[in-house]
C-alpha cells in the first residue's frame, strides 16, 4: 500500500510538472462537472484566477463548454473547434481554439473524470485556419443570401415598360446568358445595381454569391485586403486566421464593382491581372489562388475621358466594358415615373399597413420635375413626404420645397417642346396610366376620366398609344 502511495504521490508530481511547462490549457472536471484542476496557463487565458474555477461547475467559468456532456454521454473528442462565449476569456476577442475532451475510466471502466486540452498554438494551425475561414465564409454567406431574399430583383420585377429601358432590360437579359463582363453605365441613382443583381439572377450563376463592393466607399490603403483578402500576420491588426477577400467569396459566382472610376491607378493594374490570369494573391499569402468569377462594374463617370487624362487604364477599360448597358436618366423615361412612384408608395404602404395615395398635383409635379438624382431621389422624396403627411394623401406641401415652387409657377421641363406638345406627353401618360389601372377596360377608363368612351378612342388614335387596348 505504502508502495502505491508512493508511485501515486510520484504521478502527481510529474503531472503538475506537465501542467507547468506546457503550452496548451489542462481543465479536469469530476463525473458532475465539477472543476478539479486546471493549469496556470488555462486560468491566464481564461482571465480569472484558479481559487474563483476550482471547486466551481465547469459552466461557471465557460458558459458553452461541453464537459459537462463529455462525462455523461461518455464520449471523446480530438481537435474540435470551439468558440467561447463573450466575456468568458480575458481578451473578450471571440477566440477560437482547437480542444481535445475524454472521460478518465478506472480499472472497474467507471467514470471518475473529465479531461479538456486546449491548443493556444495551434498545432494544427492549418486545420484550424481551414475550419475558421469556413465558419467565416457561412456567416458571409448566410448575410448574402439574406439580402437576396430580401431584395431578390429579376428584370420582371424591375419597374419600368417605356420603350428606351424596356430595350435595356433586354440587352440585361441577352447579357446574362453569357459569363461575358458587363460594365454598366448611367447617372447617379438610376438603378445599376438593381441592374447588377437582375443580371446575376438571370444568369447560370444565380444558385452561387453576388458579392458587392462600392470602390469609392473603401479607402485605398484598405481596398486590396477588402478585394483580395490576407493571411494571418500580413500586417499589424490583421484578424487571426487572415481574412478572405470579395473575389474568393464571390467564386464560381459574380462580383459587382461599383464606382470602378473612383478605383486608384495602383489598384486597376491589379484588378487587370486578376482578369487576366484568373487568380488572386492575398496579402502575405504564400501564392495565387485561383477564382472563377463573373465581373460586373458600374460607374457614374465618363471613362473615356478619364482614359484620356490618365485616371484610368485602358487596358482595363476593354476588360470590363465587354458589353455596355447604359442606363437613362428618369427624365428620358418620364412615362415611368408614376409607376415607380406608385411601387414605392405601394411598399411602404405594406410596411406600415397604410393606405395613402399622391393627389393629383403631386403627380404632375413628378411627372414634370427633372430628377436630377434619378430613381434614388424619387424613392427619397417618397419617403420623405410619406413620414411627415398628416392625410389619406401626400400633397405638394408635402414635398421639397424646391418641387412645390416649381410645380407652382409653372415652370415645366420641357427640353425644348411646345406647349401642345407637353399638353400630348402629359394626356398620353395619364391615358396610358388610367388603362393600366383599369385593365385596359375602356369603358372603366372613360368613366375615371370623365369622358364618353368613343372620345377615349379618338384621343388614344390621335395621341398614338399602343399596346392599351
Amino acid at each position: 500500500m505504502a508502495g502505491d502511495s508512493a508511485e501515486s504521490e510520484r504521478y502527481k508530481y510529474i503531472f503538475n510538472e506537465v501542467l507547468k511547462i506546457t503550452d496548451d490549457g489542462f481543465i479536469v472536471v469530476d463525473k458532475n462537472g465539477v472543476v478539479t484542476d486546471i493549469n496556470d496557463q488555462y486560468c491566464d487565458f481564461l482571465g480569472k484566477p484558479k481559487s474563483e474555477i476550482v471547486g466551481y461547475p465547469i459552466k461557471k467559468t465557460i458558459k458553452n463548454s461541453k464537459m459537462p456532456d463529455i462525462v455523461t454521454n461518455l464520449y471523446s473528442e480530438e481537435l474540435a473547434l470551439h468558440k467561447y462565449v463573450s466575456g468568458d476569456t480575458k481578451e473578450n476577442d471571440n477566440t477560437f481554439v482547437l480542444v481535445s475532451r475524454s472521460c478518465v475510466y478506472n480499472d472497474q471502466g467507471e467514470v471518475v473524470a473529465g479531461v479538456a486540452q486546449v491548443k493556444f498554438r495551434l498545432q494544427a494551425l492549418a486545420s484550424a485556419k481551414r475550419m475558421m475561414n469556413e465558419y467565416a465564409e457561412l456567416e458571409f454567406y448566410r448575410e448574402e443570401y439574406r439580402k437576396s431574399t430580401e431584395n431578390a430583383y429579376t428584370f420582371d420585377s424591375i419597374v419600368g415598360g417605356s420603350e428606351c429601358f424596356v430595350e435595356k432590360k433586354r440587352a440585361g437579359i441577352k447579357a446574362a446568358q453569357t459569363d461575358f463582363a458587363v460594365l454598366l453605365t448611367g447617372e447617379t441613382g438610376t438603378g445599376k445595381e438593381v441592374f447588377a443583381r437582375a443580371i446575376h439572377n438571370a444568369s447560370s450563376r444565380k444558385d452561387k454569391p453576388m458579392v458587392s463592393i462600392n470602390c469609392a466607399a473603401i479607402p485605398a490603403e484598405l481596398l486590396e485586403s477588402e478585394l483580395f483578402g490576407y493571411d494571418e500576420g500580413a500586417f499589424t491588426g490583421a484578424k487571426k486566421g487572415g481574412k478572405k477577400g470579395k473575389f474568393q467569396l464571390a467564386n464560381s459566382g459574380t462580383i459587382f464593382l461599383d464606382e470602378i472610376g473612383d478605383m486608384p491607378l495602383c489598384m486597376q493594374a491589379k484588378i487587370l491581372r486578376v482578369l487576366q490570369e484568373e487568380e488572386v494573391e492575398p496579402l502575405g499569402g504564400s501564392g495565387p489562388e485561383k477564382v472563377d468569377v463573373r465581373v460586373i462594374a458600374a460607374t457614374r463617370k465618363d471613362l473615356n475621358k478619364m482614359i484620356e487624362t490618365g485616371e484610368f487604364r485602358e487596358d482595363l477599360y476593354y476588360r470590363l466594358n465587354v458589353v455596355n448597358i447604359e442606363l437613362p436618366p428618369l427624365r428620358q423615361r418620364r412615362e415611368d415615373i408614376l409607376d415607380l412612384a406608385k411601387y414605392f408608395l405601394a411598399k411602404l404602404n405594406r410596411q406600415y399597413n397604410q393606405s395613402i395615395v399622391l393627389s393629383g398635383d403631386v403627380k404632375r409635379c413628378f411627372y414634370n420635375y427633372p430628377w436630377p438624382g434619378n430613381v434614388r431621389e424619387l424613392n427619397n422624396v417618397i419617403m420623405g413626404a410619406y413620414a411627415i403627411c398628416d392625410r389619406l394623401s401626400i400633397d405638394l406641401t408635402d414635398l421639397p420645397a424646391k418641387m412645390a415652387a416649381r410645380q407652382r409657377s409653372g415652370q415645366a421641363v420641357h427640353g425644348g417642346k411646345k406647349l401642345s406638345d407637353l399638353v400630348d406627353d402629359y394626356e398620353r401618360q395619364l391615358i396610358r396610366q388610367i388603362l393600366r389601372e383599369k385593365n385596359n377596360n375602356c369603358r372603366l377608363a372613360a368613366e375615371e376620366m370623365g369622358i364618353h368612351r368613343s372620345a377615349l378612342y379618338k384621343k388614344i388614335a390621335k395621341l398614338k398609344i399602343k399596346n392599351c387596348v
